[in-house]
């Protein structure tokens, strides 16, 4: 099983921009075969990032796939701003983000909705990746692994069996956005966690399943978080805007 190093551009770049980026980006990756790399552009650009990087995977060996921010769980309907499953099956979308804490905090996306969306991301063929994290209050309150373990078992509810189809992000909310990342040791106790979780909820068959850490990753601390056993990849916040900063965490990861 490869690392994933995931991109997750959130409100940022234009179309214009996107390209630009991966004009750069995909050369430099050109070489990297042993890790997959992922990019969520915002849903704007998501149709011109598509061409540029099946245009350049046609010419080219690179392993990155593209994925989305979000969607929402049905095919279509009166469902003003949303974008269904298959119209990212449409552009090639090999990946979604669900659960991200800005949606969970900043929009209200609950348990009951995310789980929704998980179980539609998986029937459509979609590779999702269900991110959970605490806040800084329930870390401080003792209630990490509490919290980590209703947002795993309430996600992926009905879905168990599918584990092997599904990514896990481990992003404690006090880390995004913020500089300020968990420790390894941190980062190590709660993927354990997880590991030991969806090991249990799959029956044993989670050794497809990879658990990445999100939260203030950059290329300084990319090497020690990766160092952790149990630490499968990253999904990349700011640090994955600039293309020379994100190449550098990706071989930062190869290189140990």
């Amino acid at each position: 099983m490869s690392y994933l190093i995931a991109a997750n551009w959130k409100m940022n770049k234009t179309v214009g921009e996107t390209l630009e980026y991966l004009d750069i980006f995909l050369p430099s990756i050109k070489d990297l075969k042993s890790v997959e790399i992922m990019i969520a552009p915002p849903f704007t650009a998501l149709s011109s990032a598509s061409i540029k990087i099946d245009a350049y995977k046609r010419e080219n060996e690179v392993n990155i796939k593209l994925g989305a921010q979000n969607m929402y769980y049905v095919e279509k309907g009166a469902f003003t701003g949303e974008i269904s499953p298959i119209m990212l099956n449409e552009l090639n979308v090999d990946y979604v983000i669900i659960g991200h804490s800005e949606r969970r905090h900043i929009f209200g996306e609950r348990d009951d909705l995310i789980n929704k969306k998980m179980i539609s991301a998986v029937e459509s063929g979609l590779r999702p990746i269900l991110c959970i994290g605490e806040t800084i209050e329930e870390r401080e309150q003792g209630k990490t692994l509490s919290v980590v373990e209703r947002q795993l078992r309430n996600g992926l509810s009905g879905i168990e069996k599918d584990l092997p189809f599904i990514d896990i992000a481990y992003e404690p909310v006090w880390a995004i956005g913020t500089g300020v990342n968990a420790t390894p040791e941190q980062a190590q106790e709660v993927h354990l966690f997880v590991r030991s979780l969806i090991n249990e909820l799959s029956k044993g068959n989670d050794s497809k399943t990879r658990i990445l850490y999100g939260g203030s990753v950059n290329d300084k601390n990319a090497r020690d978080l990766i160092k952790e056993k149990n630490v499968d990849g990253f999904l990349v916040g700011s640090a994955s805007l600039d293309p020379e900063k994100f190449y550098k965490i990706i071989t930062e990861t190869l290189e140990v």
